[in-house]
């Protein structure tokens, strides 16, 4: 049986989601418990709080962006949809997807691009990238499973995750909204053109 929450504790965990929402978007926090734990200390909140879930922090995210940074947001996630789709358009073979916050569209200025990529050898995607003379850099060395490659400099780095396809396919189901594939990135990225507001 699920624990009722008092009204208390609900707005204890809107006003963290909100708080851990503006340190993410404002500082780049990568570590969302951390971001979580600081809006406790800087609401005056104690140790037992009931912290907001990730899907809370995303809404605050979204929120957060909406509200403070609404045309910044819209150019930089542009920019980082456009960087992403110039990165699959070159890497088809390998079935590649959108993944995270800039597919879902709450990231912040500082949220990395990242492309799922489909390969049983990571080895495979490393060679083609040598062969087109395309720089790359393993992302911390060996200590990420699955194989993440680095790509791309400045506002156009992109990480590529490579999964085998059972990997693909056990992938938890709450990430369905948070990826895009070259169609679908294409889709909307032509929207925003005919809209008027590329």
């Amino acid at each position: 049986m699920a624990r009722i929450e008092s009204p208390r504790s609900q707005r204890n965990r809107t006003r963290i989601a909100q708080v851990a929402a503006r340190l993410i978007a404002e500082h780049g926090l990568a570590d969302w418990s951390m971001a979580k734990r600081k809006a406790c200390r800087e609401l005056g909140l104690g140790d037992r709080e009931s912290l907001p879930g990730n899907d809370e922090i995303e809404q605050a995210l979204r929120d957060y962006n909406s509200l403070f940074r609404a045309a910044a947001h819209a150019k930089d996630l542009r920019r980082k949809r456009r960087s992403a789709l110039r990165w699959m358009e070159g890497l088809t073979k390998w079935n590649p997807v959108l993944v995270g916050a800039v597919a879902a569209g709450w990231a912040t200025e500082h949220s990395e691009v990242r492309v799922e990529l489909e390969a049983d050898d990571a080895k495979s995607v490393e060679l083609a990238l040598i062969n087109a003379g395309i720089d790359y850099s393993p992302a911390q060395a060996g200590q990420v499973t699955p194989d993440q490659l680095l790509v791309g400099r400045g506002a156009d780095a992109v990480r590529l995750v490579i999964l085998t396809a059972q990997q693909r396919r056990n992938r938890p189901r709450r990430d369905e909204d948070q990826r895009m594939t070259l169609t679908e990135l294409r889709s909307v990225l032509d929207a925003v053109v005919s809209s008027g507001e590329a």
